[in-house]
């Protein structure tokens, strides 16, 4: 799934728009991807010299991966990331 497709789920749009891609590996495994560039607000003030993902951006990157999950599940409604366990 591209981000077009990901844009017709997710109603995050730049900047919060934090997956490139994302696909099914199996019923309830997805894996998505986005590149650094280095220039993302969440990098600026975040361990200056040595720019770190926030842990709480990487949780939505997961979230926003996930949506291909729920592709043919959500329709005329906004899927939320709710709960994560053991995080």
């Amino acid at each position: 799934m591209n981000q077009e497709e990901i844009k017709k789920i997710l109603p995050h749009r730049d900047n919060m728009l934090l997956v490139e891609e994302s696909e099914v590996v199996d019923e309830v495994t997805a894996k998505g991807r986005y590149t650094i560039k280095g220039d993302e607000f969440f990098l600026q003030g975040h361990f200056p010299g040595n720019p770190v993902v926030p842990g709480v951006i990487l949780c939505e990157m997961m979230g926003q991966a996930s949506c291909c999950l729920l592709a043919d599940k959500v329709s005329d409604c906004t899927p939320y990331f709710t709960k994560m366990n053991n995080v």
